[in-house]
């Protein structure tokens, strides 16, 4: 139980941070019958960080057997091997092998155990394109659900609630932490913390620290909260960075989403037309693979061009295929000049760019459901690797698109327990970490819905591995 002085608080376990990370690992702490605090920093109505505005997750669909529960996976089956050779091809093999093994083997599991504890889904794709399996969750839904499981299990969740200062004693175990709670100080003393904090992505010092001149105007799809003063907590009490600080998943958004919390905002089926800057110019190879394995690294590309802007430009044959959920509508004209008119672009070179596009298309039998190898001809550069259809049949269309952050990529040091290292690759007693806070398993790109599934089976390794911990504690007492 927890002592009723507010200015100190004693748990067995607390857990910083009320996203996905954080919700399995105090479900699972309090499930196996620990006192647990979940320390969130926002307001309630925002709580969940990135999670209240994600929408899947990537789960090995033959691994995972949710039929006694009523649901079945739309898609072929999907195993642990191949989400693992996903993970380690996205990342250009810099993913640490037993970060992402664990990962993989555990997601199946984990993925039931929450359909367990109440968790309902979708299981029907939301757009052309996604060839893996996955599970879809109203986002609101799913952290209200999980928040009242913790509660419902006896754990406690603290808003307006910012994690300052780790505790260690003389052994440098990580036995509390200080935060800023409403009006005042508050000392939690606990026997294990469970970093659960999110990234640095929404903090534009950041962004211009890690990413560069111009990031601090990035547009931020999730929460304002996430911005890394916790993880810098983490650094300060011995904890190792690593990871790839200057990476992060960068989505390719709709230009008129809002500065901080616009959620998806994507526009799906870019990969089926092309992309132009704002000097009328292509600038990547959008049929370089299926949009789960692009839309995280097109929005930097995008973002690095002049002003920040791109232009997406189909026509009739496979603007269907879109699914937009931005603000915006998009451009229509029964002519690429009148379309280009109503663009803020270079209209004489973005003309004669569709016209070379067009003659280096030479198509066989297209498919948007997999890489149907439709590629462009000739030395076109970049060419189009797939689905390399010309623009030609009106009307034509156009949707003005930025870059904006998702999460970040570099993060504490952690073992395949989620035990965080120290800058000797020590583990530091009683102190785990999970999600977006870690580091070592994204580099320069990302499979579509793995940052979630991430953050829950790490979220619950963490708090089985603390509750093994505080049972070798009190046995050698």
């Amino acid at each position: 139980m927890a002592r009723r002085n507010m200015s100190q608080q004693y748990y067995d376990i607390v857990v910083v941070g009320c996203g996905m990370a954080g919700l399995t690992a105090g479900l699972r702490a309090a499930e196996l019958g620990q006192s647990v605090a979940v320390l969130e920093k926002s307001p309630k109505a925002e709580r969940g960080g990135q999670t209240g505005y994600s929408e899947s997750f990537r789960v090995p669909s033959a691994d995972t057997d949710l039929t006694e529960f009523g649901y079945e996976f739309a898609v072929p089956d999907y195993t642990a091997d191949q989400f693992y050779d996903d993970i380690m091809a996205r990342t250009d093999g810099q993913a640490d092998p037993d970060i992402a093994r664990t990962l993989v083997d555990n997601a199946g599991r984990t993925i039931e155990w929450l359909t367990e504890h109440g968790v309902e889904w979708d299981m029907e794709p939301l757009a052309v394109g996604y060839t893996v399996g996955r599970t879809w969750f109203d986002n609101d839904q799913l952290v209200a659900h999980l928040i009242h499981e913790i509660q419902d299990h006896g754990g406690d969740v603290y808003y307006e609630t910012s994690a300052r200062r780790l505790l260690q004693d003389d052994a440098f175990r990580v036995v509390g932490l200080e935060a800023a709670s409403g009006d005042e100080c508050v000392r939690f003393d606990c026997g294990a913390v469970v970093l659960a904090c999110g990234g640095y992505e929404s903090s534009p010092e950041k962004r211009a620290r890690y990413y560069g001149a111009g990031f601090d105007d990035m547009k931020v799809r999730g929460s304002g909260y996430n911005t890394g003063e916790a993880i810098e907590m983490a650094l300060a009490a011995g904890a190792n960075a690593t990871g790839q600080w200057s990476g992060a998943h960068m989505a390719l958004i709709d230009a008129n989403s809002p500065d901080v919390g616009g959620g998806a905002n994507r526009v799906d089926g870019y990969q089926y037309g092309v992309i132009l800057n704002v000097d009328g110019e292509r600038f990547l190879d959008e049929g370089e693979d299926a949009r789960a394995h692009t839309y995280a690294k097109f929005g930097r590309e995008i973002f690095k061009q002049p002003e920040h802007l791109g232009f997406i430009v189909l026509d009739s044959k496979t603007h269907g295929l879109v699914r937009a959920t931005g603000p915006s509508e998009p451009a229509v004209a029964d002519s690429l000049e009148d379309l280009f008119a109503q663009l803020a672009l270079d209209a004489s070179v973005a003309q004669s760019t569709i016209e070379t596009f067009n003659a280096a298309c030479a198509p066989d039998e297209f498919d948007p459901h997999v890489l149907d190898g439709n590629a462009t001809e000739g030395d076109l550069r970049p060419r189009k690797s797939n689905w390399a259809l010309p623009i030609d049949d009106p009307p034509y269309y156009a949707y003005k698109v930025t870059g904006g952050i998702t999460f970040s990529f570099g993060g504490v040091e952690t073992s395949s327990n989620a035990e965080v290292l120290d800058d000797r690759r020590r583990v530091i007693p009683g102190f785990y970490a999970a999600g977006n806070a870690t580091g070592k398993l994204f580099y320069n790109n990302y499979p579509g819905g793995t940052g979630l599934t991430n953050a829950a089976v790490y979220g619950k390794i963490a708090a089985e591995q603390a509750d093994t911990y505080l049972d070798q504690r009190t046995g050698s007492n």
